[in-house]
């Protein structure tokens, strides 16, 4: 495999996707740990910039994601992790994070 570049954070983003849709849900934060715990468990792990934690998504609210494939783009800087996510991906309970729209012309 192609060794993943990190920030100098030690961080890389992360994209989650719907895998039978293609809908984007959310984007965050993994670090190694974070990437690490989400191969082995199948859910999705994330590193919280603001409280400085790991986080599973879904372990408070029961939103889990289950995860189908991890792939990586062509510079190995960024993921894209194709989850199943049957509940909102949002923390505003929103399905997606991506629901307001810049403004244009």
């Amino acid at each position: 495999m192609t060794e993943l570049r990190y920030d100098k954070d030690g961080l890389i983003p992360a994209i989650v996707q719907q895998y039978d849709s293609g809908e984007v849900l959310m984007m965050a934060w993994m670090n190694a740990e974070a990437l690490r715990l989400t191969q082995e468990s199948g859910t999705t792990w994330f590193w919280s910039r603001s409280r400085q934690e790991l986080w599973n998504k879904g372990a408070i609210s029961g939103n889990v994601q289950t995860v189908k494939r991890i792939r990586y783009d062509c510079d190995a800087d960024c993921l894209l992790v194709e989850v199943d996510s049957p509940g909102p991906a949002c923390h505003t309970g929103r399905r997606s994070c991506f629901y307001r729209e810049v403004e244009h012309g």
